[in-house]
């Protein structure tokens, strides 16, 4: 079975140059045409008196699954998940540091064929400090789990190949790409990352780049190819 995934920081919809155009956004994510894709920076605010989410996943014909980490009494904010595999089922779990920023993990067991995957999506925080303990808690969720495959995508927010972090994954995953995605006009950083386990599974790494995804975003999408 072949698969595609990919992770896309949608930076709540604003793109490079300070528009907010969440018909944009949909064009990319329909342009990637990827059965699952993990989307951070999600605004769940009304839009024509429909929730931004639920617009995205009307106009691309995917199911939501949303993660706020961020409550607010008008527009919550956070992670999202968009896919065309059944739902078996889906959580959020809190990997907060205080007195940081609410950050979480999203975890959805998804039905392919006769396979479970595995979604595990994620936006981690801006202090190297945060990130470790994130990262920490992520490794511990990771070996929990049981399914045929296993998914972490998601904005790290790692800006150095060298980092602990990265170094730490590396070590569970055993394979990984590192792919510039941010900023999206002119990549430089490898913020957003997809791993898999079984490491074999992954067969392609890649940044979906077109004349849209670098002005509907600060990050570009990143895009895996995979094979169960």
């Amino acid at each position: 079975m072949q698969l595609k995934v990919a992770s896309y920081n949608i930076h709540a919809c604003i793109g490079i140059d300070g528009r907010f155009d969440p018909a944009r956004i949909a064009a990319v994510i329909s342009e990637i045409d990827a059965d699952v894709l993990a989307l951070q920076e999600v605004e769940h605010h009304l839009l024509d008196n429909e929730d931004l989410l639920d617009y995205l996943a009307r106009t691309t014909g995917y199911q939501a699954v949303a993660g706020p980490t961020l409550m607010r009494e008008t527009r919550h904010y956070g992670n999202a998940l968009l896919t065309r595999l059944p739902v078996i089922q889906s959580q959020s779990r809190d990997i907060s540091v205080a007195p940081y920023e609410p950050r979480a993990v999203m975890e959805a067991q998804l039905a392919a064929g006769n396979k479970t995957l595995t979604v595990m999506a994620t936006h981690l925080g801006l202090w190297p400090a945060e990130r470790r303990m994130q990262v920490r808690q992520l490794l511990l969720l990771l070996e929990q789990q049981n399914t045929d495959l296993t998914l972490l995508l998601g904005d790290l927010n790692e800006w150095f190949l060298w980092g602990r972090p990265l170094r730490w994954l590396q070590r569970f995953f055993r394979r990984s790409r590192h792919i510039r995605t941010f900023p999206a006009n002119f990549p430089i950083f490898s913020l957003d990352r997809i791993w898999a386990a079984p490491e074999q599974a992954l067969t392609a790494v890649y940044s979906h780049r077109s004349d849209l995804s670098r002005k509907a975003s600060d990050h570009l999408p990143v895009v895996a190819d995979l094979r169960i």
